[in-house]
């Protein structure tokens, strides 16, 4: 009986699209091959509350290839979100690496959304702005070096897309950790941003943030996407912030998006610095996670 429940278990799995063929619980480095996923640990902030972190590898990737981190959304489906571009990832000829910010781990917005910098992000002080090892940014380009030792994949630097709650963080990744290896960034249908302005309070602007205002000139110069679709413009979307600071960038998530680009232009030419970003609108889209993701893969691969 136990072999016949073991073969109709291993029959249902090898069915899935999105079964881990490759689940590394252990803590090991293991080489990894097609789709699985590991407990990655080596980072201070880590070593009592591993980071789950799903990946995929099409077949032959030659060693140079890109790889793609991407950040999840409010529902914290790291396995899914992977799992959605999979076949892009095929297609294209690109690694997938998603770590899972659960909400076991990292709870509420303030651990995920706004990167963990500080105890209560709507409230920042010096007295409560967090280590920097603890913010839910730092292990990345740590976890991106140890995927590259498990995999054997040799890209000196990836791009990232997130989406919803994953494009909030991605936005603030590029100002809050300027070292990062990262090459290009795909933020999508945030539900609002943190404008790169040192006259409004953080979270909605960098004043009171660990940031100092020579930040701009390498926040700008950053290849950063705004991506958002013309439909998603529902005033009264599930999650949808509405506070009177994120009221002013607009009543939905297309207006902010365009608010969010606008209004980063005129800082920088105020400033008379170079800008980098650029706005894409995708027609007949809504809040969609697929949509947009298939659409940052084939524009930057």
């Amino acid at each position: 009986m136990m072999l016949k429940n073991s073969l109709l278990l291993f029959a249902f799995c090898f069915g899935l699209l999105a079964c881990d063929n490759n689940d590394h619980s252990g803590l090991a480095k293991v080489d990894l091959e097609g789709s699985g996923s590991y407990l990655f640990k080596d980072y201070p902030s880590l070593a009592n509350k591993p980071l789950r972190v799903y990946y995929y590898i099409p077949p032959n990737l030659a060693a140079h290839r890109p790889v793609l981190i991407v950040f999840h959304g409010f529902g914290r489906d790291a396995k899914e979100s992977r799992d959605e571009l999979i076949a892009k990832a095929n297609q294209k000829e690109f690694a997938l690496l998603v770590p899972e910010f659960s909400n076991e781990q990292y709870p509420g917005g303030d651990a995920y959304n706004l990167g963990n910098i500080f105890e209560n992000g709507d409230d920042p002080s010096a007295a409560s702005l967090n280590p920097f090892e603890e913010w839910s940014f730092s292990p990345i380009d740590s976890m991106f070096e140890d995927f590259k030792d498990r995999s054997g994949l040799s890209a000196t630097n990836y791009d990232v897309f997130g989406h919803s709650a994953g494009g909030q963080v991605a936005h603030r990744y590029n100002y809050f950790w300027p070292d990062a290896q990262v090459n290009r960034i795909v933020a999508a249908a945030s539900g609002w941003y943190t404008m790169p302005d040192f006259t409004v309070e953080f979270p909605y602007g960098l004043k009171e943030s660990p940031l100092q205002g020579n930040a701009l000139a390498r926040i700008f110069a950053k290849p950063v996407y705004i991506v958002v679709g013309l439909n998603d413009n529902d005033p009264n979307a599930n999650s949808l912030r509405r506070s009177p600071e994120a009221n002013e960038q607009g009543d939905n998530r297309l207006a902010r998006a365009q608010y969010y680009y606008q209004e980063s232009a005129k800082l920088a030419n105020e400033a008379s610095i170079n800008y980098a970003w650029q706005f894409k609108s995708l027609s007949g889209v809504a809040h969609d996670f697929r949509a947009n993701a298939l659409y940052a893969a084939d524009l930057l691969y």
